[in-house]
């Protein structure tokens, strides 16, 4: 291996690096971030979304009270119903 081969190459990199950052330095410019209109409904969205409930308690008061007083009355048929309906819906 020849040595000076190895210190052309080295001087070809170390000029390339000067020149950038000389660029780098000369140029004055800032980031800058811009949100689309799509982002700004998305950020609504999530905004209201975190601010709701995760219970409806205008749903649930009526529920939560008939249980609680015993009133509470479920029809076994219903609730079969429902179930085999569910599983139909999962297959």
């Amino acid at each position: 291996m020849r040595i000076e081969t190895y210190t052309q190459v080295q001087q070809l990199y170390q000029t390339k690096k000067i020149a950038k950052t000389d660029r780098a330095a000369k140029g004055s410019f800032s980031d800058q971030l811009q949100i689309s209109n799509m982002g700004k409904d998305i950020q609504t969205a999530k905004q209201a979304v975190a601010n709701t409930p995760d219970i409806r308690e205008d749903m649930t008061a009526p529920i939560k009270s008939a249980i609680q007083s015993g009133n509470y009355q479920v029809s076994e048929e219903s609730l079969a119903a429902k179930l085999f309906q569910k599983y139909n819906e999962m297959r």
